[in-house]
């Protein structure tokens, strides 16, 4: 028997097979398959108070951009590198128009538009023949929206009913530190591993309970009943949990499109509809952030649903606690900057993974055959979408 076969007897990791990785399933920047499916949605890509007479560096769907508000108030969203020469934009100065650049000082209003070439005789006479790249931008729940793919394909933003409707004392607050990703503000790997997460319900009792210790509650800690069920925006996950009184506590989560993570706060403080929106930006194809637009009744709130490991905050916790009590940062970027799908084994608990991945690949299909993808919609006068998630109680 050669070396070679005896390995392969042994399984060792010597006969693996080439690694890939779905990459039109991953990549994000332009031309790409799924960077141009997510090009046919709406984005956060700041807080409402990032735009200010202080350019803002911003980086979404792998395009390095610039955010500021001009002193009429108009938010404006324009490539960072300069039409003219190419220099950065965030090193300009905001007047009362639009952004200056500082190299020749071309002036560009929040549409693109150059306004002044001040080394040009008359002033530029060619201003009109130039556009800085540029985004349009809506502002909403405390965020600023862009639409970053083709004119003519633009859907009207979204309105979602859990954060138009509220209760008695609350407003939406919003927040940019990625609450939900279990670690930093911008998380090193690729978007697609944080999504996925949103419809697999199974490592709740597992890696937030019985491996690292319960981070929410202990009703949350049991292993539950699952059904996953396709939507008109995603993928719907609706988990039971036997009480001990005989009651049942049914929780639905929704992963929908273009990257909504749709998740009621695991520490099921309540017995209601969801409360907050996550949504999860792709930086590029190694990092993603997530912004979360949420109903509190007190300033602060959406930050106080971060968890906490061994009662540390994550960026408190030593590496020896890291290893200790992983959370989902840990279990996320544990999977390398772009996960090796040839290398995945699923079993009958995958379900919901496979079937984000086939709903991925339809809309795919969708835009090859000149077709809208779902969640996409160009009537105005559409009512907010409702969500069905949730925690909730039930007879047994």
């Amino acid at each position: 028997m050669t070396m070679t076969q005896r390995d392969r007897d042994l399984g060792t990791a010597y006969a693996m097979k080439p690694a890939h990785t779905r990459t039109e399933l991953t990549s994000v920047a332009r031309g790409t398959p799924m960077g141009e499916l997510l090009r046919r949605y709406w984005h956060p890509v700041g807080l409402v108070s990032d735009a200010t007479d202080t350019p803002k560096k911003v980086r979404a769907l792998g395009e390095d951009l610039v955010l500021f508000r001009d002193k009429h108030g108009r938010a404006g969203l324009l490539h960072a590198r300069c039409c003219h020469r190419g220099t950065t934009l965030y090193y300009g100065k905001v007047e009362e128009d639009g952004i200056r650049c500082c190299y020749h000082g071309w002036k560009f209003d929040a549409e693109g538009h150059c306004l002044e070439q001040p080394c040009e005789p008359d002033g530029g006479q060619f201003k009109d023949k130039v556009r800085q790249p540029w985004y349009p931008v809506e502002e909403r729940y405390g965020l600023i929206f862009a639409y970053m793919g083709p004119a003519e394909k633009r859907p009207v933003l979204p309105a979602y009913e859990c954060l138009e409707n509220m209760d008695d004392g609350e407003f939406v607050e919003a927040d940019d530190s990625s609450i939900g990703g279990g670690g930093p503000a911008i998380i090193p790997c690729n978007w697609l591993q944080h999504f996925e997460n949103v419809v697999d319900p199974y490592h709740v009792p597992v890696l937030h309970g019985s491996f690292s210790g319960p981070q929410f509650t202990n009703m949350m800690a049991s292993m539950p009943e699952v059904k996953f069920d396709k939507t008109p925006r995603g993928i719907a996950v609706r988990s039971i949990r036997k009480q001990d009184d005989g009651k049942v506590f049914y929780r639905v989560t929704e992963a929908a499109l273009p990257t909504l993570r749709v998740v009621p706060n695991p520490r099921v403080a309540q017995f209601a509809r969801v409360e907050s929106i996550g949504w999860t930006l792709p930086i590029d194809d190694t990092s993603f952030r997530i912004y979360v637009a949420g109903r509190v009744k007190t300033s602060g709130d959406i930050g106080r649903m971060r968890s906490k490991f061994n009662g540390k905050f994550w960026w408190d916790m030593t590496e020896a606690e890291h290893q200790q009590f992983p959370g989902d940062y840990e279990a996320q970027v544990g999977q390398g900057r772009q996960t090796i799908h040839s290398e995945e084994h699923f079993g009958q608990s995958d379900r919901g993974i496979l079937m984000i991945r086939r709903m991925l690949s339809e809309q795919l299909e969708a835009m090859e055959a000149d077709r809208d993808p779902i969640g996409v919609s160009f009537d105005t006068s559409a009512a907010p979408v409702e969500f069905e998630a949730g925690n909730y109680i039930r007879e047994g």
